[in-house]
């Protein structure tokens, strides 16, 4: 049995490194996804400028992922180490 996991990214508009983060994860969950055996993901998206305590807790350190609400890369998203990650919450 699979479980069901929760990505989140948490960035601003405009935002480079939070583009090409975004374009990591989602190409690492489509491939994940592609498994047979393969956990429920889903990404969602913050904006720290929608939120004063995202602002104040990331501002600094954006793009953030989190899995699971637990923080997992910040600055820069590494494509096997998420793949990793997400490989191992089966």
């Amino acid at each position: 049995m699979t479980r069901d996991i929760r990505l989140t990214l948490i960035g601003k508009p405009g935002c480079h490194l939070c583009d090409d983060a975004r374009e990591i994860v989602q190409a690492v969950v489509a491939e994940v996804g592609a498994s047979d055996a393969a956990p429920s993901i889903t990404l969602g998206e913050r904006s720290i400028l929608d939120d004063a305590a995202l602002a104040e807790r990331y501002g600094e350190e954006i793009p953030v992922l989190l899995i699971d609400d637990e923080m997992h890369a910040y600055w820069r998203v590494d494509p096997v180490r998420l793949k990793t990650a997400l490989l191992a919450r089966r």
